[in-house]
């Protein structure tokens, strides 16, 4: 795909995951902001469209054989998102709260933007684990039920929850909360930058928070700009087909 001015963000790095890294390097968000074209998100940044579209080509050029996760199926790509990213926060989050202990126990009076960081990263941690509770007990599992009947030409029963949509928009408010909270993190720790007297621990600490907002990142791009589209569609489909019989 040519990357031009009025593609949502969203969309190219659905497309190619490797230009999420130069969105990011310029403070662009493709996952929460991913609706938004390059345009529109350069004209709030006051930032040189052309030089970022430029700048996304040569990666493109360069990484033509990327994943292309928007070809796969709903079904294979919630698992997906389980299996890594959802294992991912929920085996690093003990390491990084056991580091945050350790570096505000010994750091936290000189530096009182640790107790900070504490907080925002444990309520981070409550609202990421029941947010995935959720997807994995109702969300997920309803996406897969529709993938099936629509391969196997099967009628699906009304959700609870009604639409896809509705759990989809909760879900993404969620996300929402979960990247202001990370913003938050970034901000306090000067864009995970140790003071001159961290320690080891400390320095550690740090990049474990700056690889666990990478990864929130990709997770949330995931659901928004790939997932949560095609349930979208998915339940369209089916609804158009059982409306015709």
């Amino acid at each position: 795909m040519l990357v031009q001015k009025e593609n949502k963000i969203g969309e190219v790095v659905a497309r190619n995951f490797h230009t999420a890294k130069v969105f990011e390097s310029l403070g662009l968000d493709f996952c929460c902001g991913g609706k938004k074209t390059i345009g529109d998100a350069c004209r709030e940044k006051g930032m040189d469209a052309d030089f970022v579209v430029s700048e996304v080509s040569k990666v493109q050029e360069s990484n033509g054989t990327a994943a292309h996760f928007e070809k796969w199926e709903p079904d294979f790509l919630a698992d997906y998102i389980i299996n890594n990213h959802h294992a991912y926060v929920q085996t690093t989050i003990p390491t990084i709260e056991h580091h945050l202990q350790k570096v505000v126990s010994a750091h936290g009076e000189k530096h009182p933007e640790l107790s900070k960081i504490d907080e925002a990263f444990t309520t981070l941690k409550n609202e990421l684990m029941d947010h995935m509770a959720k997807e994995e007990k109702m969300l997920f599992p309803y996406i897969k039920k529709m993938n099936i009947a629509y391969k196997n030409t099967l009628e699906m029963p009304v959700p609870p929850f009604g639409s896809v949509d509705n759990p989809i928009k909760v879900m993404e408010s969620e996300h929402e909360a979960a990247g202001g909270l990370m913003a938050l993190i970034s901000k306090l720790s000067g864009s995970y930058t140790p003071p001159a007297d961290a320690c080891s621990t400390y320095k550690v600490l740090y990049s474990e928070l700056k690889e666990f907002e990478a990864d929130l990142h990709m997770h949330v791009h995931l659901e928004n700009n790939i997932l949560f589209p095609k349930a979208s569609e998915l339940e369209v489909k089916l609804n158009r087909t059982y409306s015709t019989l």
